[in-house]
Formats: C-alpha cells, structure tokens, sequence
C-alpha cells in the first residue's frame, strides 16, 4: 500500500507563515501528480495547489503570490509554502498523491490531513 503524511500544520496570526509538507512512502514505482487541497469549516473541500511530475504547477486565484507548492521527486515528498496568511486560509489540508505503484496498478491516494489555524 501507500500512505501519506503531512506534518507543518499548526496555528498563526494573519500575516504570518506556515510549511506544510506531504511524505508518501509504500509501494511507489513513480507519482504523477501531487496536490494540496483545504476544507474550512462548512465549506467543501477545494483545490489548493497541484504540481505534475515535471513540475508544472496551478494554484486557486484565492493563495496566487502567497502559496508556493514544490516537490523533491526524490524523496517522494511535497511541499507547500504558505505566506501573508489570512484568517479565510483557515482549514484541514489535505495532500493527493496519483501513484502508479509496484504492483503495476494506478491509484490515488489521500493524507490524513493536517490542521491550520489562521487567527486576525
């Protein structure tokens, strides 16, 4: 199997700044894409950033210039730099991850998700 772990998470004033990070370990052959999603309280979970396997990225209009998403491709981990955060910021994050496994089956996989607090 495959499992994936954020840590980062944590609370912090508006204005100020998080890393969020997404560890997938398991039966990986490779990963595809990579994402970050966030669900506020009430609201539906949305699509934060994505990153494809060669690095290409797209974010929600709402983190534009604040949200930066990267990965180390060897390490089979991601990453999202949070900046100027804002109390709407506020949610769990969840990472995705679509891995083509050992097993030779391709499958998308979810975090458990990680809490951020943004405080005004």
């Amino acid at each position: 199997q495959v499992q994936l772990v954020e840590s980062g998470g944590g609370s912090v004033q508006a204005g100020g700044s998080l890393r969020l990070s997404c560890a997938a370990s398991g039966s990986i052959f490779s990963i595809n894409a990579m994402g970050w999603y966030r669900r506020a309280p009430g609201n539906e979970l949305e699509l934060v950033a994505r990153i494809t396997s060669g690095g290409s990225t797209n974010y929600a209009d709402s983190v534009k210039g604040r949200f930066t998403i990267s990965r180390d491709k060897t390490q089979n981990t991601m990453y999202l730099e949070m900046n100027s955060l804002k109390p709407e910021d506020t949610g769990v994050y969840y990472c995705d991850a679509d891995v083509f496994t050992r097993y030779g089956s391709s499958l998308r996989f979810w975090g458990q998700g990680t809490q951020v607090t943004v405080s005004s």
